[in-house]
């Protein structure tokens, strides 16, 4: 009987292993994924400094100190862009490198990772489960939690042009949003490059090549020379979050924690990974049995308030106009621009200086 069992090693896991074994080294966790490390893992690849933020409070430190920075950060929409620098630069790295080497930090810790597929909650033996087993959840399943909005994003690795290095691109389209072609460069001559859009109910799904056009669309020449395509779907989050109640948590994308607005998920993954992990420490250490009231707790202390901006936000970007004005904004401001990398990127909110800015904007488009 292992004190806690967690499924998924990527990031959401492995992140639990390290919050957990911070609080008391001297727990069983056992790690479970079904694929060996490394691995790749479809996703963009962006990488807040919020993530290293975090880490360094469970003592995880130089992860990408190998990877180039990129500050740059491009938005467009249509004819109307910005272009500017972000207050701390990202990181672009594969998920193949990053996730390896948060495994790495979780078994330097203490956890056992063990090659496992998952298919039931009764196969673990464990005084607590955590499942971050990422979109396609078995553990969510289990629970069964009930599904949210869902976005669908292809993936591909392309040479680098000159117009679009050293910078995060983003370039929006005319679909439901979140729905966007991203190019992101690593920094060693190739780029992340993909498109993703929210599926909307009762309309078809769009096929690989419908979203490699839209990628080329909006992103001409992104595709040349592209390889490793891959497809996936992204659990958004939406107005409100409520965890499942018992010993077993939820963590990341398992949790249907991806940012609304923009798709991102490592931040909220290490957020609540390292929340659930310690959630069930504290639990065990005080021998109380609500470590998921305790999880509920500390992720709305930290999310919740985030999470309902970037509800509300992604609800008002369905509107091309307020779109607009959010760019011209943050074309005008460094400020509102700093707001709406932090809204996107990590954990920020609907700040008033972001709010003045997208009514001052209002007049110069209508």
């Amino acid at each position: 009987m292992w004190d806690l069992v967690i499924v998924g090693a990527g990031p959401a896991g492995a992140a639990a292993a390290l919050g957990a074994l911070a609080v008391d080294p001297s727990l069983s966790v056992a790690l479970l994924d079904r694929h060996d490390f490394p691995r790749d893992k479809t996703c963009g690849d962006g990488i807040a400094p919020h993530v290293f933020d975090l880490l360094a409070a469970v003592g995880v430190t130089g992860l990408v100190d190998d990877w180039t920075p990129v500050r740059r950060f491009v938005l467009t929409n249509g004819t109307v862009g910005v272009e500017r620098d972000m207050a701390r630069p990202n990181w672009v790295v594969p998920r193949a490198v990053f996730d390896h080497r948060l495994v790495v930090a979780a078994q330097t810790a203490g956890a056992q990772l063990v090659r496992r597929r998952v298919r039931r909650l009764d196969e673990l033996d464990g005084r607590f489960v955590i499942g971050a087993d990422g979109a396609h959840s078995v553990v969510r399943r289990e629970l069964g939690a009930p599904p949210g909005p869902v976005a669908l994003a292809i993936r591909g690795y392309a040479p680098t042009p000159p117009a679009r290095s050293a910078s995060q691109v983003i370039a929006y389209g005319a679909g439901r949003q979140p729905s966007y072609a991203w190019s992101f460069d690593r920094g060693d001559g190739w780029s992340n490059v993909g498109y993703g859009e929210r599926l909307a109910d009762g309309r078809p799904h769009p096929t690989r090549a419908d979203l490699l056009a839209q990628l080329d669309r909006l992103l001409p020449g992104a595709t040349v020379g592209g390889e490793a395509w891959q497809g996936h779907h992204l659990p958004l989050t939406g107005w409100s979050w409520r965890p499942p109640k018992g010993p077993v948590l939820l963590a990341g994308d398992a949790a249907g924690l991806i940012n609304p607005m923009t798709g991102e998920g490592i931040y909220y993954a290490i957020a609540t990974g390292l929340l659930a992990g310690q959630a069930v420490a504290k639990s065990l250490r005080s021998k109380e049995s609500d470590a998921s009231g305790r999880y509920n707790r500390s992720v709305r202390k930290l999310l919740g308030r985030h999470l309902r901006h970037t509800a509300l936000t992604a609800y008002l970007t369905n509107s091309p106009h307020v779109l607009t004005r959010g760019i011209r904004a943050a074309a005008a401001d460094q400020a509102v621009f700093d707001d709406l990398v932090e809204l996107g990127l990590a954990d920020g909110t609907i700040t008033p200086r972001l709010l003045r800015g997208l009514l001052a904007a209002r007049g110069s488009i209508e």
